[in-house]
């Protein structure tokens, strides 16, 4: 009795050209998301405040779905003001749906160093004002 052993080799060539660069596909950068926040009480407004982050930030509640480090771009309207801060900034924090504690679903976004962070920023700390100082709990901490 003999066994047979059949081994099949597949061969593949394929040809070293150069590659131009330039000519390589590059995914095209996302646009940043656009979000709108009307925050209409100073208790809403201390909640949403990140102060703790170096050019201040907001916790925005969304069921969207973002990572760390997508940039957003934000209409925030506070509270009597008519008028819509745009702001942009990153996304530095993630609250899961479900989360421990009822905490609501969204992201914290961490306003750019620039003018309309900074405004943004001041206007949030000038209507807060001693309030900052309160132990109550927020959106993220």
């Amino acid at each position: 009795m003999h066994v047979f052993s059949w081994k099949v080799f597949f061969w593949t060539i394929e040809p070293c050209l150069p590659i131009d660069p330039m000519s390589v596909a590059k995914p095209a950068p996302q646009r940043p998301s656009v979000l709108s926040l009307n925050i209409n009480s100073k208790s809403a407004l201390y909640a949403a405040f990140m102060p703790h982050l170096t050019c201040g930030g907001i916790f925005i509640p969304t069921t969207r779905g973002y990572t760390l480090g997508d940039e957003v771009f934000m209409l925030l309207s506070l509270m009597e003001d008519p008028a819509k801060l745009p702001i942009a900034g990153t996304v530095v924090w993630i609250t899961p749906p479900g989360a421990q504690n009822g905490r609501a679903q969204g992201i914290g976004v961490h306003f750019n160093n620039d003018e309309s962070g900074q405004e943004a920023r001041r206007k949030i700390e000038g209507l807060l004002g001693g309030v900052m100082q309160s132990t109550r709990p927020t959106h993220t901490l």
